[in-house]
């Protein structure tokens, strides 16, 4: 789907407060409310919106140590790296799992009360994960910047 200048505005402003009625939308740009409504279906038809969700303050829910874990693997087999990817998965303390390249195999955003927690979640949870090699972990001092929008 090509995406055209008005397509990129909706986006936008979804991004910013997806609660808008398509109301206020057609207003900001110039559509009717119909055609609004248009869009948005046609934009979730093609998979471009996903999701709609609510974003929470972690601190205001006692979840706001944030680590990041960098995970190596034993060995690089299929049936590891499958394992290794359905394990962590299951984990509600993993907020992101991202496999990526360099010295490291995989690296995690774990979100959690505090370091006793996050211990906790190391010794009872992690690293009970079978063909994990080695693990490093670097706990966020300050956040400096969060965004979920996408610029389109």
């Amino acid at each position: 789907m090509q995406l055209d200048v008005t397509d990129k505005k909706l986006l936008y402003f979804l991004q910013d407060d997806s609660k808008q009625t398509n109301k206020e939308l057609s207003g900001k740009l110039n559509l009717s409310v119909t055609a609004v409504y248009e869009r948005i279906k046609k934009l979730e038809r093609e998979g471009i919106i996903t999701k709609y969700v609510a974003l929470i303050d972690n601190k205001r829910i006692d979840k706001a140590f944030v680590t990041f874990c960098s995970i190596k693997l034993l060995q690089h087999t299929k049936a590891y790296v499958m394992q290794f990817e359905k394990e962590v998965a299951k984990l509600n303390e993993v907020l992101e799992c991202y496999h990526i390249s360099g010295d490291y195999d995989y690296l995690l955003k774990v979100i959690v009360a505090d370091m006793d927690e996050f211990r906790d979640f190391m010794v009872k949870k992690l690293t009970t994960i079978s063909h994990i090699g080695s693990t490093h972990s670097a706990f966020m001092i300050n956040e400096v910047k969060h965004t979920t929008s996408i610029q389109v």
